[in-house]
C-alpha cells in the first residue's frame, strides 16, 4: 500500500516537472521593438494602410515605450489618401511550442474601418507552416474571435472549450467554408474585444501550443491566476480554455516556427468586405476606404497599449 502511494506521489511530481513552464523571452518595455522587424511592404491582405518602419513610426509618435508600458498606434490626426499610417511587426525570434501570455491595457476600439490582430505566423508559403490568430477582430465587433489557418489535413471536434466554434476544418481552402476563414471559435465571454476589452480595463490573452493542441485563454485582470502573477503559469489549473483547437490534427505537421505579429490594418480582405452588411458603419460612407481616409480622428482609440508579452518554454 505504502509503495503504491510513493509511486502516484512520484509520478504526479514528474507529471508536474514535464508540464512546468520556465520563461523564455520577455518582451519588456525597454527592449520590446528591439526584437520585432517593422514590415514595410504592402499589406498582403490588401488593407487601406501604409506600414512605417520603425524610426519614421517614432517620429511620428505612433510608436513609443514608458518604463511600464509599450504604446503602438496609427495616424488619427491626418487625410490619408495613399493608406492610413501604422505598423506591422514580426519577431525576430521563431517558435514552435510554447506558452505566450499578453497582458493588455488596451486594445484598438470597436471602430469602423480597423482590422486589429495578435497572431503568430510561419515563414514559409501561407500557409504552410500554420496562422495561429489570437486576438483578432473587425469594426464594431464585441468578441473575439480565434482561428487557425492550415494546408489540407487539419479539423477540430469543437469540444472542451467556452467560445461558439464558427467552422472547423482548418485548411484554408476548405470546401464548404469562406474561403481562408480556417477553423474558427468565437469567445462568449463579454469584455474579450475592443471597447468593452477597454472600459473593463483591458486583460490577458494566453495561448498555449503543444503537439497536442492550441489553445487559448482570456482572463481580466482581476481573474489572472496566481500562478501567472508569479511566473509560474500551470495552464492545467485554468479550467476551460475560450478555444480547444484539437482533434484530428497532427499539430506538428501544420505549426512550425511561428513570428509573432502585431498588426492594425483598415478595410481590406475582411473589415471591408464585410462593410456593406455592417450598417453601423455602411451608414458612415459609401466604403470602408471612403471612411478611413477622410476621418482621421475617428481613430485615436485605435492602439495597443501592452503591459507586457511573455513567452514561457516547457
Amino acid at each position: 500500500m505504502r509503495s503504491s502511494i510513493l509511486f502516484a506521489a512520484l509520478l504526479g511530481a514528474r507529471q508536474r516537472v514535464l508540464g512546468a513552464y520556465t520563461l523564455k523571452d520577455n518582451y519588456s518595455p525597454s527592449n520590446f521593438f528591439s526584437m520585432f522587424n517593422f514590415w514595410t511592404a504592402a499589406d498582403p491582405t490588401n488593407g487601406n494602410v501604409k506600414y512605417l518602419d520603425q524610426s519614421t513610426a517614432q517620429s511620428q509618435g505612433i510608436i513609443s515605450t514608458t518604463a511600464s508600458s509599450v504604446y503602438i498606434g496609427v495616424d488619427h490626426i491626418n487625410v490619408t489618401p495613399q493608406g492610413r499610417s501604422s505598423i506591422r511587426i514580426q519577431s525576430k525570434i521563431q517558435y514552435t511550442h510554447g506558452l505566450f501570455i499578453l497582458d493588455l491595457a488596451h486594445m484598438p476600439g470597436s471602430i469602423c474601418g480597423i482590422w486589429p490582430a495578435f497572431w503568430t505566423l510561419g515563414p514559409n508559403n501561407w500557409p504552410q507552416d500554420g496562422e495561429i490568430d489570437i486576438l483578432e477582430g473587425v469594426n464594431t465587433q464585441s468578441r473575439n474571435s480565434m482561428a487557425l489557418h492550415t494546408t489540407q489535413g487539419c479539423t477540430i471536434t469543437g469540444t472542451g472549450e467556452s467560445g461558439t466554434v464558427l467552422t472547423t476544418n482548418c485548411w484554408a481552402k476548405a470546401p464548404g467554408q469562406a474561403s481562408n476563414s480556417g477553423c474558427g471559435v468565437s469567445s462568449n465571454t463579454a469584455g474579450s474585444y475592443g471597447d468593452d476589452f477597454n472600459t473593463a480595463g483591458g486583460g490577458l490573452y494566453v495561448m498555449e501550443w503543444t503537439s497536442q493542441a492550441i489553445k487559448i485563454w482570456f482572463f481580466t485582470h482581476s481573474t489572472t491566476p496566481p500562478d501567472i502573477l508569479s511566473n509560474s503559469p500551470n495552464p492545467a489549473q485554468w479550467g476551460v480554455p475560450q478555444a480547444n483547437f484539437a482533434g484530428d490534427c497532427p499539430i506538428d505537421s501544420h505549426f512550425a516556427n511561428h513570428q509573432i505579429v502585431f498588426d492594425l490594418t483598415f478595410c481590406g480582405d475582411w473589415a471591408g468586405n464585410v462593410w456593406a452588411s455592417t450598417p453601423s458603419c455602411s451608414s458612415k460612407a459609401a466604403t470602408c476606404a471612403d471612411w478611413v481616409i477622410n476621418n482621421p480622428a475617428a481613430f485615436a482609440e485605435a492602439y495597443w497599449r501592452i503591459n507586457s508579452l511573455t513567452v514561457y518554454s516547457q
